[in-house]
């Protein structure tokens, strides 16, 4: 893939097509890399994302506000995004990041993510990059229930089972797999009362957990 290919995705020709380049070179590579622009991105991002779900969820609170937006923008959310755009596949990495797996690592993808959106921000100004934030960010809100305020599946499964007086779930890493850089954990929830057992993976213990408490708590919510 190019970056014409890019800016498809993203709605967006830059008239500045080196801003793109720099947020597309991780620091390994050469100067100037992305650094600074994933610190302009950042801003940006959190501004645009504020802005969006603050129109979205007119009832909420300060707070709730504060949560959704935390399940909006975080690192494994922006890792995936910057996956369905294929960005690890344009980012000029160094010999060694790139045989370390850096194309593939969430962090790193999600800071190119960041630059991005800060380039864009340099290359047209926030009303353009607001533009891209919503259409990436809209769909995850589509089927969002704004009754759970913005919580994760931990917290609400952990809530759920209070409400019923019920035992708490209990978190086991039952596998991992992959190198140090790149590893994949396997995650058990069991719930003694009712008899549920899920298994959730990511590629951290706290993202399995959460996969693993989001499918216990849908199995809790289709028994009644």
């Amino acid at each position: 893939m190019d970056s014409d290919a890019l800016c498809q995705k993203l709605g967006y020709i830059f008239s500045r097509p080196e801003l793109l380049r720099q947020a597309l070179t991780h620091r390994s590579h050469s100067l100037p890399h992305n650094e600074r622009l994933e610190f302009l991105g950042d801003s940006v991002l959190n501004c645009a994302v504020a802005a969006l779900i603050f129109r979205n969820f007119p009832n909420l609170t300060e707070g709730s506000l504060s949560r959704v937006r935390a399940n909006l923008v975080n690192q494994q959310s922006l890792a995936e995004l910057a996956q369905s755009l294929e960005l690890g596949k344009l980012i000029s990495f160094g010999e060694g990041e790139l045989k370390s797996g850096g194309d593939r690592r969430p962090s790193i993808l999600a800071d190119a993510l960041e630059a991005v959106l800060g380039a864009i921000y340099l290359d047209s100004g926030f009303a353009q990059a607001e533009k891209v934030v919503t259409a990436l960010f809209a769909p995850s809100l589509q089927d969002w229930d704004a009754q759970t305020q913005g919580k994760d599946p931990k917290t609400l499964l952990q809530e759920y089972l209070q409400s019923r007086k019920l035992a708490l779930p209990v978190y086991s890493v039952t596998a991992t797999s992959g190198e140090a850089h790149q590893q994949q954990f396997t995650v058990e929830c069991m719930i003694p009362k009712p008899d549920i057992r899920t298994v959730g993976e990511g590629p951290s213990r706290r993202s399995a957990e959460q996969e693993a408490a989001k499918r216990a708590y849908e199995q809790l919510l289709s028994q009644g």
